[in-house]
Order: structure tokens, then C-alpha cells, then sequence
């Protein structure tokens, strides 16, 4: 007798990622995903609003694992929305405004929005080098698990 294992899900073509201000976290899950499924799987990401650069914290991060994201530049939803439209599978969003914002953009759209509570390690300010580092580490540590689970085909 042969068991089904119930409706099969279906492999994710494109994803974008978002958080505030696209310099940190979704700056790491695009970097990451590229890293790992960018030959299979379109990766974007963006952020709610404009003006942070790349943090050099979370360069400085994935640096250690063998991932430049050096030349990331910090786009906008907008910026994105415009330059090619929004039209993916799935957008993972991994700050409470960039997911409320994404839910709103999507309202019409057949597209899956998932949230993944990340946290904030530019929050870490007053800590020392290494433990700001070690904070960093641990979100980009975090989001390699989630993002190797939920693209894998």
C-alpha cells in the first residue's frame, strides 16, 4: 500500500526579502539565498525605507563564511516595485513594518508572505566589537538554517 504524504509543495521560483531598510538583515537573506540557490531560485530583496547604507557589520559577517555582499546597494520597495514589478512566489519579511507593508503591496497579488521574527542587531550599540559582531553572526547564522529549510527543493 503506498502512503501519500499529502499535497506536495511546490518548489519556490523567486523570493524577496524585506526588513526597514534593506542594509542589514535583508541584505544577509539575500546574500545568503544568492549563495546558496541563486541558480535555481530569483533572490531580491528591499527594504521599507530609504537611507541607511550597507552595514559594515553584516558585510564584515558573512565575509567570515565566504560570502561578499561588498557592492549591495540599498533599495527601496518602491525603488524595486518599479524597476520590475512584484512579482514573486514568496516574500519572506523579517521586521513587523516591512511585513505590514508587504501585506498591504500584496493585497491583489497570488503571492505567499511569510514572516520570520529576526532581530535587530544594530540595537547591540553600547556592546563591544565582538560581542556587536557575535550579534550579527547569530542573525546570519539563524537565517541560513531558515532560508536552507524553506528553499530546498
Amino acid at each position: 500500500m503506498v502512503e501519500e504524504a499529502g499535497p506536495k509543495k511546490t518548489r519556490v521560483q523567486s523570493v524577496l526579502f524585506m526588513c526597514n531598510f534593506n542594509a542589514v538583515r535583508s541584505l544577509a537573506a539575500e546574500a545568503i539565498a544568492r549563495h546558496y540557490f541563486g541558480k535555481s531560485t530569483y533572490v531580491q530583496s528591499a527594504g521599507v525605507r530609504s537611507g541607511e547604507p550597507a552595514d559594515p557589520f553584516m558585510v564584515a559577517a558573512l565575509d567570515e563564511i565566504g560570502i561578499n555582499a561588498s557592492k549591495h546597494r540599498p533599495r527601496t520597495l518602491l525603488e524595486l516595485e518599479e524597476w520590475e514589478g512584484l512579482n514573486f512566489d514568496l516574500i519572506i519579511t523579517l521586521a513587523p513594518e516591512a511585513h505590514h507593508a508587504a501585506l498591504e503591496v500584496t493585497r491583489t497579488n497570488a503571492v505567499d508572505v511569510e514572516y520570520w521574527a529576526t532581530s535587530d542587531p544594530t540595537l547591540m550599540q553600547e556592546a563591544s566589537r565582538e560581542q556587536r559582531l557575535d550579534a550579527y553572526r547569530d542573525v546570519r547564522d539563524g537565517l541560513i538554517t531558515r532560508i536552507k529549510t524553506r528553499l530546498k527543493s
